[in-house]
């Protein structure tokens, strides 16, 4: 699809006729917030849980929430139909508006809403069976990651270090402690059990979060969220990804180091297992 149809405050228009205002507020300040929704088979994949994230990262920084739960995902639903792709990726973004440039919030300003979605591009097959590398980097970004914002240039430039490394991400520590990847939440094994960092303002937290806390469940994998140190993590016996577009993913390289045994390890199997089938339910 060449020009695909995407909705902008109200309407339905071909992405090349989309256009906002140079004085709207996420591209002069990045004062707004964004969420992703995969969707298999045409059906968005835990919508509930994204559109919460949404209104708590609305409510954060003092945007009102334009629309219903109703209205986003009638208006979700718009643009997934005019796609011809069966699994998708909907992105929304949402800015406080356009006003005169001064930095305090505006008064009486409207929110710009607007919603596009491509097709879902995952991980490769080579990917999943051999797993991927990544690099570590100081995490330097603000102090509210919590906040599912558009002002992503720390994470820009942390993708940026991966690329540059010729690997798949940047797995970043801060005061010595695992917070995050640049698109990715992080997740270590060791001796059977598996840990992630808290849910505290110092990552994202993605929806595969409590996801993969219900996969351990039922799979009866031992689950911590805790401090986990970069000692601990260069120890691990499994290192994983987990994000809308990696779903879960294996890690076998972190700098120099194998990780493990230098393949997908037993938990990375039943938990990516443990996904594709709660993707069918």
């Amino acid at each position: 699809m060449n020009d695909p149809l995407v909705y902008l405050n109200g309407a339905m228009t071909p992405l090349s006729a989309a256009h906002i205002s140079v004085l709207d507020r996420g591209f002069i300040f990045g004062d707004g917030i964004y969420e992703v929704i995969p969707v298999y088979q045409r059906r968005m994949f835990r919508a509930s849980q994204h559109l919460a994230r949404l209104f708590r990262s609305l409510e954060a920084i003092g945007i009102p929430n334009p629309h219903s739960k109703e209205e986003w995902l009638q208006h979700i639903q718009q643009v997934m139909d005019a796609h011809e792709a069966d699994d998708q990726m909907v992105y929304l973004q949402v800015t406080r508006g356009v006003a005169r440039r001064a930095h305090a919030f505006p008064k009486e300003v409207t929110p710009t809403v607007f919603i596009m979605t491509n097709p879902i591009v995952l991980p490769t097959p080579d990917a999943r069976e051999h797993g991927v590398a990544c690099v570590s980097m100081e995490d330097r970004r603000w102090l509210h990651c919590e906040i599912k914002s558009i002002s992503l240039l720390g994470n820009v430039l942390a993708a940026q270090n991966a690329a540059e490394h010729q690997v798949t991400e940047s797995i970043q520590f801060r005061d010595d402690f695992l917070s995050e990847a640049s698109a990715s939440n992080v997740w270590i094994v060791k001796d059977g059990v598996l840990m992630g960092p808290p849910k505290d303002h110092l990552i994202l937290e993605g929806i595969r979060y409590a996801l993969i806390e219900e996969l351990c469940a039922q799979l009866h994998i031992p689950f911590e969220m805790r401090r986990i140190s970069r000692a601990e993590v260069y120890a691990a016996d499994e290192i994983m990804l987990s994000s809308a577009t990696k779903e879960i993913l294996a890690v076998v390289k972190l700098d120099e180091q194998t990780i493990g045994n230098g393949l997908p390890g037993p938990i990375y199997q039943q938990l990516y297992a443990a996904y594709q089938l709660a993707k069918a339910a």
